[in-house]
């Protein structure tokens, strides 16, 4: 039987996000929001966003990755070049981010333009990964068909023996991309939908423009 969805909802009540009590610069609110989110609730994967990208088939398609550093000039992830979200990225370098907090009532949307870091900053992070995850980056052609999870187990357990006892380095295609925003806008969950909504835009003369936005 089918369910029927449209009884269900919630009421949000835990905080408020007033204009002007906002700070000039977004990332300042969102070190803020992420810090508290962070400790007061750890059942929320914190670094967690979904990013947005346009593929070469001209679809939009959406995906979880996790957020490694933030900085004001923006935002750090990383993957393999040559994955879907890759190509997309090479494609079109314009992206959307989000998060959702669901413990805090609390979202964040990020547009921005993604460019690749520097191949130094990306082998520095690479080489901070355990090494299972250095092999399984080199491992995964990410996002290419294979016949099953056993060829990918067996190329696992050859690279484990071909490595054993040496430094793993970085391959070439996989590393870091910085997302650089333009806008992002912080929302609020409040009781009877009338949510508070935020939204920051870049102008053009790399200043950061607010305002309220209906919910």
């Amino acid at each position: 039987m089918e369910k029927d969805l449209s009884n269900y909802r919630k009421s949000y009540e835990k905080g408020a996000l007033l204009l002007e009590e906002t700070p000039e610069n977004p990332i300042e609110l969102f070190r803020s929001w992420f810090n508290e989110v962070d400790e007061f609730f750890p059942q929320d994967e914190t670094n967690a966003m979904t990013i947005s990208t346009i593929g070469v088939d001209g679809f939009p398609k959406s995906r979880v990755v996790l957020l490694k550093k933030f900085t004001y000039e923006g935002f750090i992830f990383y993957t393999n070049y040559e994955s879907e979200k890759g190509k997309a990225i090479q494609h079109n370098p314009n992206v959307c981010l989000s998060f959702f907090w669901h413990g805090a009532e609390r979202q964040i949307i990020i547009k921005g333009q993604t460019e690749k870091i520097a191949a130094n900053l990306s082998d520095g992070y690479f080489e901070s990964r355990p090494r299972g995850s250095q092999l399984g980056a080199i491992v995964s052609k990410q996002s290419s068909i294979v016949a099953n999870r056993q060829v990918l187990e067996d190329d696992l357990k050859r690279l484990e023996e071909e490595y054993q006892n040496k430094d793993i380095q970085r391959p070439e295609y996989w590393g870091g991309y910085i997302v650089k925003p333009v806008s992002i806008e912080f929302w609020q969950g409040r009781p009877n939908r009338l949510h508070d909504r935020v939204l920051y835009t870049l102008d053009s003369d790399f200043n950061w423009n607010k305002n309220r936005l209906c919910p």
